[in-house]
Formats: structure tokens, C-alpha cells, sequence
């Protein structure tokens, strides 16, 4: 795989970029029409603000000058969005997938190879956090996209997607309750807390339910609990461990024992993901279908912010799906 070619609103981010990753003068462009024009990349990552992942993976889609989409989390705004945008992908017979990078690191999928064989019983629940300290005065909306919510900023974009994908991978089902409350800092929600609620499993009585907790304005927490009816699992640091080893822990009645991976850079192993998928028709691990059932909770998680009432989320079919072999 080779950069052939970047485009950024900006001529100096353009500029920067192409330097550093050695992409000639030539093929930088401020414009994607122009690109598109030039151009015709197997593969075109979107990485801009979320609230322009629709209007431009629709306009890479019909463009008919790309195979393959990869779109940066979160998938879109909405999930209206996501499905005019998974719509123009499959009418172009574009390959479209989400940027979730985790999933196709070895200790995610340890994780998910371990709770499906049984390793720790029935699953039960999920506890995942993801909270950062940021200084109030940082966070700023002429300084950082995060803080501004024109640009698709709050700490539910930006970090809870991670724990609510996490969380529908494991389950393998999608919730059929939300509830959400959030702390609100200028126009973006600086922290927040999500309890998605599963359905019940044959054999058992009552629903399950994970609990999610995200912010910028407290001390850090970084960790995934899965708890089944015999054991738990555990991963410390699962989001942003770029080149950082990461350890698996699996606590049962027998004992503990820690399993450690090595360093992987994990946008990496995303990228080749999509590339073997493009080329050999094996399944995504992140297909369409999966974002559009991800912007739906997220979209239910801004509703019972709003409301402070619980959220029930219409069936939806495959949603949790996709391929997580290695």
C-alpha cells in the first residue's frame, strides 16, 4: 500500500502531511473535486470532522473513481446519515467500512475468541471507561474540534463510540433500551454516562445491561470489564495503546492469568484489514450495516440526554454483525 495522494480545506495542513509522509506537491489537493478529477485511489480514508463524513463518502461513492471507503469514527452525525451514506456505497458497489481500529487488534480479538468459547460463562454485563483529563482552559472551540459542536465535537462522538461498538461487538445483538446522562459544557457534552440494555439470552431470566462512562474533565480511566456468569475479562489501555504492549486478564474460579500482546500500530492493521477485504471478498469486520445500527444508539443516547428519559431502539437486523477473524 502506498499514499499517492492527500486533500485537506487547508493548504498548509495539505502541505504539512504530504512532507511527512512524502506525497509529492503535485498530488496535494484543497479541493476533492480536483483530486477525484486527477486521481482514482483504490482506497480513500475519510478523516475529517465528523459532521462531513456523509456529504463526502457520499460524494467519494458517486464519484466513481474509488473502490473502497474508509470512514473515521464516527461513521456520521446521525443515523439517517449513515444510511444515505451506506445507500450510495452499495449502489456504486463501493466497499465501505468504519474506522474502529480496535477491532482488529490481537487482544480485542482474544477477547471476543475467548467470551464465544465460553471462557467466563454466559455473558452478563460490560463495563467499559474512557475518561481523560483536559484543562478547562483548553478546551476551547477555536482551538480544538472537540469543544466545538459545529464540527461534531462532545466526549460521545469523540469517545464514546469506542465503549458503545465495543460493547454491540460483544453482545453480538443490538440493545433494545438506552440511558444517558451527560455533564454540558458550552455546546458539547463534556462527560457523559450510557446504559445500553440487551435482551436476555435463552435459559436466563431478565435483560443485561452495560454500563459506559466517558469524559474530558476527569481523571484518567481507561479500561473494558466483560463479566460472565464464571469469570471476567479485562483490558487495560484498549483504545489509544499505539505502539504499547496491552494485557488481557482472565479471572476465574481456577485462578487469574494475564496474557500480553506485543505493540501493534492498529491503523495499520485497519488499513490492511479493508485492503485483503477489497481484494479477496472476505468479510468486513465493520460492515455498513453495523455503523448504521451505531449511529441509531448514538442517536438514542442524544434523546435520552435530551428527554431524561430511557430510549427504546426499534429492532434492527445484523446490526451487531461483521467478521471478527484474525
Amino acid at each position: 500500500m502506498a499514499l499517492t495522494a492527500v486533500c485537506d480545506i487547508s493548504r498548509e495542513a495539505a502541505d504539512r502531511f504530504g512532507e511527512q509522509w512524502d506525497v509529492p506537491p503535485a498530488r496535494r489537493y484543497v479541493s476533492l473535486d480536483a483530486l477525484l478529477e486527477a486521481e482514482a485511489p483504490d482506497i480513500a480514508v475519510i478523516a475529517t470532522w465528523g459532521v462531513t463524513h456523509a456529504e463526502t463518502g457520499i460524494r467519494l461513492a458517486r464519484s466513481g473513481r474509488v473502490r473502497a471507503i474508509l470512514c473515521e469514527k464516527p461513521f456520521t452525525s446521525t443515523g439517517e446519515e449513515a444510511e444515505r451514506l451506506a445507500a450510495a456505497a452499495h449502489e456504486h458497489g463501493v466497499l465501505l467500512t468504519e474506522g474502529f481500529k480496535f477491532r482488529h487488534h490481537p487482544a480485542h480479538l482474544a477477547l471476543k475468541a475467548r467470551l464465544d468459547s465460553g471462557a467466563v460463562g454466559e455473558l452478563v454485563t460490560v463495563r467499559s471507561m474512557f475518561c481523560q483529563s483536559s484543562s478547562p482552559e483548553a478546551r476551547r472551540p477555536e482551538a480544538n474540534w472537540r469543544w466545538d459542536s459545529a464540527r461534531g465535537g462532545g466526549s460521545i462522538y469523540n469517545l464514546g463510540c469506542y465503549g458503545i461498538h465495543q460493547v454491540r461487538s460483544v453482545f453480538g445483538v443490538e440493545p433494545v433500551r438506552v440511558f444517558a446522562a451527560a455533564q454540558i459544557e458550552g455546546t458539547v457534552d463534556i462527560a457523559a454516562s450510557v446504559q445500553l440494555v440487551f435482551p436476555a439470552v435463552s435459559g436466563q431470566q431478565g435483560e443485561r445491561a452495560a454500563l459506559i462512562q466517558v469524559g474530558h474533565d476527569q481523571w484518567r480511566a481507561h479500561y473494558v470489564e466483560v463479566t460472565g456468569t464464571t469469570g471476567m475479562l479485562r483490558l487495560e489501555n484498549p483504545w489509544n495503546n499505539e505502539d504499547q504492549p496491552v494485557s488481557l486478564v482472565q479471572q476465574t474460579a481456577a485462578g487469574t492469568t494475564t496474557t500480553d500482546f506485543p505493540a501493534v500500530f492498529q491503523f495499520t492493521d485497519q488499513l490492511r484489514h479493508l485492503a485483503e477485504c477489497l481484494a479477496t471478498g472476505r468479510p468486513l469486520r465493520v460492515p455498513p450495516e453495523n455503523s448504521i445500527a451505531q449511529m441509531r444508539v448514538i442517536d438514542a443516547v442524544f434523546e435520552s440526554i435530551r428527554t431524561g428519559e430511557a430510549v427504546r431502539l426499534a429492532g434492527t437486523s445484523g446490526g451487531a454483525g461483521g467478521s471478527d477473524r484474525p
